[in-house]
């Protein structure tokens, strides 16, 4: 189509379609004038403008009902010729806006008048809106004359209806953004800003407005979150922008004070205006702070980031423009951004930070009080409702009113320290953070966790208030209250005065139990925000903190900690035996049903100290591992001192103990430049073997001492072994003269010795034995004489004595001593070339197998002992050392034939647990010295094996899946993965062959469990 660029070619082929509109007023004639439109320039169309808006405006005031349709397609066509011009004339300008607003509210022709529809709502607000943006200058000033009062009054109140009644979103956003031209708040570039008397005049006008503009933004404000963000947005920003207009500091300070002053044009229509007056400005300025209280604290939790962000600019502005006369609502502007300092999001966060900044620079506030009082005061009556909110508020309360006290900490910045120094104010923020961080210890979980062993850990690591460990707290369980808690410490500690601050909790420490883990994690934090560690804070300290300043302070503390009350707590009895009745393999009680783990009791009060002992413990641990991270290298003056505590916890049986102990090890290694926990323990082993030693020649001290060396065996390398020998044997020796009352501490250390010296010697021995193969089956090879008369007859007469011991068949001590002392002629295999191989290869033994021997010697007796918990230690530790006595055969197998009598007993008649660890140590005893084992195993374990197995077939048959979890499955499924391989390794003959397939036979049914017919196919 032709574009129409003069005004004689547009009215040309305009006229047609607006004579026939006016005839005809039909949706297909606003069509084609529509359509015509679009080929007119803008130019021409200017020209024309009035003559083509008379159609469009002649149809919209005809009487009558008339079609939706009709009226939404003449408003949008307006519209578009608005859009494509500017209005010149002011007349114009009110009689197109006051048709446009008689669209949204059409007089009823009979009774109530049918709702509008959405589309007609949203095309008058947005022709509206044009409307708006096509006057410019003097002519859209023309609007806003106290004539035209009236019809403002009903353009806002219909907007402003729309706003808040509306459910479509897109309508509510449009009303409030053409509401927001409408206060000549616009923001786009091609509108002016207002000279000085220009916003004089419309500050007065739309003051008749803000009460309900202020009332009905407020509730669109605190609606329902599900509107969306962006109708709270518009909403906030138009309550700004309008109260700025009506209520700035500078529009109030020219507001004449009696009707005789107005202006001659004001005074004719003066009584519907309000008199801005001193009375006035105080009465609007009462009612606006209670509805800025509302809009404060629904919008600063809200969900949605640009709604907190808006609110920031909300406080900025009404801050700069309205200080003076919006006083009253000083306070809940500063609370809201002081909530927001530490909001989640960046671009909050950064922007108030900015408003603060600007706050705090300028000092004062209303009546001439300073900052630092207001902030202060605020700050006492927080912390003094700190407990009573955070024990009533939801979750988004609490980390709203927690936000709330982080804001005060941070604005105040290096004023805390003054504030501080009020005895008032310290105790009640004090007395506020040890209420609300007080610990849950009645969870089960810290009774449970202790059952984990070497499983792994036994809770999920959380970077939370106070180290890695996940605490229950009793007031709160959500993440980000525990992260703002942190920050409130932290903050604190960096602008605080140090020593008052760990003076005064150290003394709650020490005043009361009920508070001391209380203390303990707020003094962590305190250390850690000192250090500049993790804080966030709006403004630097005054003075740098001294490293001689912080390690005094971290020195007072520790020595606190590691005192003998707050050090070593009772953290529970060790696992209680859970029975030792015969109900094992078919004995009494051997049902499957007597196997199952009964369920654990609810703890009680005991339960509750124990688990409080324990979290006491793993407070003060993250205590020492953070005071290291915040010294970092001059952390070792202080190392001697803590290394020892730690790695005695390092080595309690508690798990969650241990676990928080080697996590700060390892922080105090790594700020003392040590690469590893070993280099760190080898560094400053002549220290620690020297303390363990001092504490295994007293008996109050051995427990501890042996904790230590265990943890020390367990994170060393075997460059340690020779150093720690003689102390070794100092707890062989304790062990041999109490080993009723001590002996599970000392089995503790002895397993830990035990596994360092599999680790560190296992593979050694294994690189041995293959080397020596090697080189034999070279010398083969090459042809070469491998083994000498003299070697031969040693072979023979060592496995004569080997299948003697083998078979049960030594002599007693007594009759050998007899038999070399007395005369004549020596046997053979007592001769004295056995004995000097004997007492050669003895004294050929490396020093780890020594031990070893040594150890399984000292424990072979212990196997009967009346303590299932003892019991199983013993053949944990026997199986550790049948794998370091391999390669040494004539050593291991006397000490295995001395062992067999009291293991049979274990495999035959003792506790499920029992029995299980006990069949785990036969298969380890069948892999490293098979022969020794075969008539054995095919005599007295086999028959009984499979006998247990074809009886308890029929119960796993017909089982459910809970049975998965009992001892009977956990036995049936680890005999039928070992039988395969102790028939290998035993080289068993047809008939032991045949016992095992019938035993195995059963569990190849489709109806067994599946890891049962698994292990049985194999």
């Amino acid at each position: 189509m032709a574009v129409f660029d003069t005004p004689q070619e547009a009215f040309g082929a305009l006229r047609p379609v607006c004579v026939q509109l006016t005839r005809a007023q039909t949706m297909e004639n606003v069509g084609l004038l529509r359509a015509r439109l679009a080929a007119v320039s803008a130019p021409a169309l200017q020209e024309l403008q009035e003559y083509v808006l008379f159609p469009l405006r002649f149809a919209l005031r005809l009487p009558g009902p008339q079609q939706e349709r009709l009226v939404q397609s003449l408003v949008q066509c307006i519209s578009a010729v608005l859009a494509a011009t500017c209005l010149k004339k002011p007349e114009l300008l009110r009689e197109l806006f006051s048709e446009l607003c008689s669209c949204l509210s059409p007089p009823p022709s009979s009774g109530k008048a049918a709702p509008l529809s959405e589309e007609l709502k949203l095309a008058v607000i947005q022709a509206l809106h044009t409307l708006l943006h096509a006057a410019r200058g003097d002519v859209v000033l023309s609007l806003y004359q106290p004539s035209t009062l009236p019809l403002l009054g009903f353009a806002v109140s219909l907007l402003l209806g729309l706003a808040e009644r509306e459910r479509a979103k897109q309508i509510k956003v449009s009303a409030l953004r053409c509401l927001q031209v409408l206060v000549l708040q616009c923001d786009c570039q091609e509108h002016r800003p207002l000279a000085a008397d220009e916003a004089q005049r419309c500050g007065d006008l739309f003051a008749s407005f803000l009460p309900g503009m202020s009332i009905t933004l407020s509730r669109v404000i605190t609606g329902d979150v599900k509107q969306g963000h962006k109708p709270a947005v518009c909403a906030i920003r138009l309550l700004y922008l309008s109260l700025g207009s009506v209520m700035a500091d500078a529009q109030l300070a020219r507001v004449p004070q009696s009707k005789e002053k107005l202006p001659a044009e004001q005074s004719r229509v003066s009584e519907l205006l309000v008199h801005r007056g001193p009375e006035w400005s105080a009465s609007t300025a009462a009612k606006l702070a209670l509805l800025l209280q509302k809009v404060v604290e629904s919008s600063s939790v809200h969900p949605h980031w640009k709604v907190r962000l808006e609110l920031v600019e909300l406080v900025h502005h009404l801050l700069g423009s309205c200080s003076r006369s919006l006083a009253d609502s000083f306070g809940h502007l500063l609370k809201a951004l002081v909530g927001l300092v530490s909001d989640e999001s960046g671009e909050v966060r950064g922007r108030c930070r900015e408003v603060l900044q600007g706050v705090a620079q300028r000092g004062l506030v209303a009546h001439s009080r300073a900052l630092t009082d207001v902030l202060s005061e605020n700050l006492h009556c927080l912390a003094t409702a700190l407990p009573r909110l955070m024990s009533s508020q939801d979750d988004c309360g609490k980390l709203a009113t927690l936000s709330l006290l982080l804001g005060y900490l941070k604005l105040l910045g290096p004023k805390v320290d003054a504030v501080l120094r009020s005895a008032s104010h310290l105790q009640r923020l004090a007395q506020a953070l040890l209420q609300v961080l007080e610990l849950d210890v009645s969870d089960v979980k810290v009774v449970e966790e202790r059952r984990w062993g070497r499983e792994g850990p036994p809770e999920p690591l959380q970077q939370g208030l106070g180290g890695c460990q996940r605490k229950y707290f009793r007031f709160f369980r959500e993440e980000k209250v525990l992260r703002l808690l942190q920050q409130v410490c932290r903050v604190l500690g960096y602008h605080g005065n140090l020593y008052l601050l760990v003076d005064h909790f150290v003394g709650l420490y020490r005043r009361s139990g009920l508070h001391r883990r209380q203390a303990a994690m707020v003094l962590n934090e305190l250390v850690t925000g000192a250090a500049g560690l993790g804080v966030d804070v709006l403004q630097p300290r005054d003075a740098p903190l001294g490293v001689d300043e912080l390690r005094g302070a971290v020195a007072s503390i520790l020595d606190e900690y590691t005192e003998q009350a707050n050090w070593h707590l009772p953290t529970g009895p060790e696992a209680e035996d859970a029975g030792s009745g015969e109900c094992a393999w078919g004995g009494p009680g051997g049902g499957h049903g007597s196997l199952l783990l009964a369920p654990p009791e609810p703890p009680g009060t005991a339960a509750r100290a124990t688990n409080g002992n324990v979290w006491q413990l793993c407070i003060q641990l993250e205590g020492v591992g953070r005071f290291a991270a915040a010294l970092g290298s001059a952390f070792r003056p202080l190392l001697l001192s803590a290394l020892y505590p730690v790695l005695e916890k390092a080595g309690d049986g508690t798990p969650l103990v241990s676990q928080t102990a080697l996590a700060a090890l390892g922080q105090v290694g790594e700020a003392c430049g040590y690469p590893s926990l070993p280099a760190l323990i080898a560094d400053n082993s002549d220290y620690l073997v020297s303390g363990v030693a001092l504490g295994l020649r007293q008996p109050a001290l051995r427990p501890r001492a042996a904790r230590v060396l265990g943890a020390v065996l367990r994170h060393s390398d075997a460059s340690l072994l020779p150093l720690l020998e003689d102390v070794i044997q100092d707890v062989l020796s304790a062990l041999d003269r109490s080993y009723s009352d001590q002996a599970s501490a000392f089995l503790g250390v002895l397993h830990s010795l035990m596994t360092a010296l599999a680790a560190w010697f296992g593979s050694c021995c294994a690189e041995e034995r293959g080397q020596a193969g090697q080189s034999c089956s070279r010398a083969v090879s090459q042809g070469q004489q491998v083994v000498t008369r003299q070697e031969l007859e040693q072979f023979f007469l060592d496995y004569i004595r080997q299948k003697q011991m083998a078979e049960g068949d030594l002599p007693d001590t007594e009759e050998e001593e007899e038999e070399e002392a007395g005369a004549g002629e020596v046997p053979p295999l007592a001769g004295p070339e056995l004995s000097s191989s004997a007492m050669e290869e003895e004294a050929a033994l490396p020093s780890h197998a020594q031990l070893a021997k040594a150890v399984m010697e000292r424990c072979s007796h212990l196997l009967s002992h009346e303590s299932l918990h003892l019991r199983l230690k013993v053949l944990e530790v026997l199986e550790l050392c049948v794998a370091v006595l391999h390669p040494h055969g004539t050593q291991l197998l006397p000490l295995a034939h001395r062992a067999w009598p009291p293991l049979l007993r274990r495999l035959l008649s003792d506790h499920p647990l029992a029995v299980l660890r006990a069949f785990k140590v036969l298969c380890t005893l069948a892999d490293k010295c098979g022969d020794f084992l075969r008539q054995r195993f095919s005599k007295d374990v086999l028959p009984k094996l499979a006998q247990s197995l074809l009886s308890q077939a029929p119960a796993s048959a017909q089982a459910g899946p809970v049975y998965s979890h009992s001892l009977a499955f956990k036995l049936q499924l680890a005999v039928l993965q070992g039988l395969g391989s102790l028939c290998e390794r035993l080289d068993l003959g047809e008939s032991d062959l045949n016992q095992v397939a019938d035993a195995c036979l059963p569990y190849l049914s489709a109806r067994q469990p599946r890891k049962l017919q698994e292990a049985a196919q194999r």
